[in-house]
């Protein structure tokens, strides 16, 4: 069976990328515990601006702030949905930092893979 994925696209003030990679690391130790594969956080370094559409439109992108795109692996969506269930009420998500960026600009959705290829 294809796995499935939590993919995420944000904007994080700049200032914040350790406290981003730390709140990371802690949220990893939970997400592992309800099912997660893998974890990927990608801080951009080449995201250019758009003149229709591009990542830091869609994010909203302030001029001090760095795109971030992320996923999440999961074995499948069932695992995946009741993995972020059981995360909220899990009194570990009460302990993780506070998240270091605006999450109200936060563009997120599941996806099912249709191709998987790499050269070895």
């Amino acid at each position: 069976m294809a796995q499935y994925y939590s993919g995420f696209l944000l904007a994080v003030p700049t200032a914040n990328k350790q406290a981003y990679i730390d709140m990371a690391h802690k949220a990893w130790a939970v997400f592992k515990d309800f099912g997660c594969l893998g974890m990927y956080e990608n801080w951009g370094v080449d995201v250019p601006d758009g003149k229709v559409t591009s990542f830091p439109m869609a994010v909203q992108k302030k001029e001090d702030e760095t795109v971030v795109f992320s996923w999440m692996v999961w074995p499948d969506r069932e695992t995946a949905d009741k993995g972020f269930e059981a995360m909220m009420k899990d009194p570990r998500m009460k302990d993780l930092p506070q998240m270091p960026f605006d999450g109200m600009r936060m563009k997120w959705g599941g996806f099912e893979e249709i191709l998987a290829v790499r050269a070895d």
